[in-house]
């Protein structure tokens, strides 16, 4: 849990031409000393960038304390892969979907052993199971993260233990199961049927749906953060979409810790599914008359080649909160850092503007 060091700056690295997600923060005093916490490692060209990174600015040969996946998905996995065989790494940080088999047997079609769903589900997810062996071959305990759990000076708000469980058999790459999703000619009508729609919004008026089509269940099983240092806190949310959000929100009320953060995650890269204006309301506050002061900062990775992240419903949302939207891209790297840290990079561009009018 918090431990006194106060300082903290954090580093959202771009991760290419597609939307991915790279994050390395650290943490300290001179006088105590650092804590180096990555989370997520884009795709694999970025894990080098990762190495350079931490070599180059938090000293070369740095030990990692923590190393977190938020989720199974190749965007956040590949990366961590070169990190953790070049590092000394203290703890690895990720939950593994087949560790559960046993409690999940009745929830799939077919004739599975526990051991036979469990190698199923295993061969399913190669980066991840690739990602453990590394671990385990240099001796880095594997902790699962549930909300409760402490990494260092961050506490992991979402997922639970149950609801982790309960996703797992809608994830795309699981086998057949009972509760999976079908999209069947429903849902193919509705993809065709898609099309580009033109809005308009104000700062009074907005555009960000209190139901969205649902994101994917593999996103819902997301490791939502809550850093905590010196009385501010930075929100982590990987590529959360709201009703995990819903459930960090009650994790952090529970404990009273459900206040606007300092620096907070775009979720999903700025997706219009991820986020509603209940969740934002809950996490950021209300919004406020235009031309207010701000509340903290929030940053989005996008890929150098995805200029429609975040989608402007969404950035418009957090800037009506109080929270201007600064977005990686074109290969640089966006900080934040606490005055009890000293400044390196700043904001080198201006946040996503409010937009009246746009397409998506």
């Amino acid at each position: 849990m918090e431990d006194g060091r106060v300082g903290y700056e954090i580093d959202f690295l771009s991760v290419g031409d597609s939307n991915g997600d790279a994050i390395c923060v650290r943490y300290g005093t001179p006088e105590l000393g650092y804590a180096v916490h990555i989370t997520d490692g884009g795709f694999v060209d970025t894990g080098q960038r990762i190495i350079d990174h931490v070599n180059k600015y938090y000293g070369h040969g740095s030990r990692i304390e923590n190393v977190v996946l938020s989720h199974q998905d190749s965007d956040h996995i590949a990366g961590l892969i070169p990190v953790v065989r070049h590092f000394d790494v203290g703890a690895l940080w990720m939950n593994r979907p087949w560790l559960y088999a046993g409690e999940l047997l009745q929830a799939f079609h077919g004739n599975y052993t526990v051991e036979g769903l469990r190698k199923a589900i295993r061969d399913a997810y190669p980066l991840l199971a690739e990602l453990e062996e590394v671990a385990s071959s240099k001796g880095i305990p594997i902790y699962e993260t549930f909300a409760g759990a402490w990494i260092g000076s961050f506490l992991v708000l979402a997922p639970s233990r149950a609801r982790y469980l309960a996703l797992i058999p809608e994830f795309d790459r699981t086998p057949e199961s009972y509760t999976k999703p079908v999209k069947g000619i429903l849902g193919k009508m509705f993809e065709a049927a898609k099309k580009v729609v033109s809005f308009f919004e104000t700062w009074g008026s907005e555009a960000l749906q209190e139901n969205p089509a649902p994101t994917s269940a593999s996103n819902e099983s997301c490791v939502v953060q809550l850093g905590l240092f010196n009385g501010k806190t930075v929100l982590l949310t990987a590529d959360a979409g709201p009703t995990t959000l819903s459930e960090a929100a009650d994790t952090a009320a529970a404990i009273g810790l459900l206040f606007p953060p300092s620096v907070v995650q775009v979720p999903h890269h700025g997706s219009r599914r991820n986020v509603t204006p209940a969740v934002l309301n809950r996490w950021l506050g209300n919004p406020l008359p235009e031309g207010s002061a701000i509340r903290g900062f929030a940053f989005c990775s996008v890929g150098d080649n995805k200029p429609e992240y975040p989608r402007r419903r969404v950035s418009n949302a957090f800037l009506r909160r109080g929270y201007p939207v600064y977005k990686t891209g074109n290969g640089g790297e966006w900080l934040h850092h606490h005055d009890d840290m000293p400044a390196r990079v700043g904001f080198p561009i201006a946040p996503v503007p409010f937009t009246n009018s746009y397409e998506e």
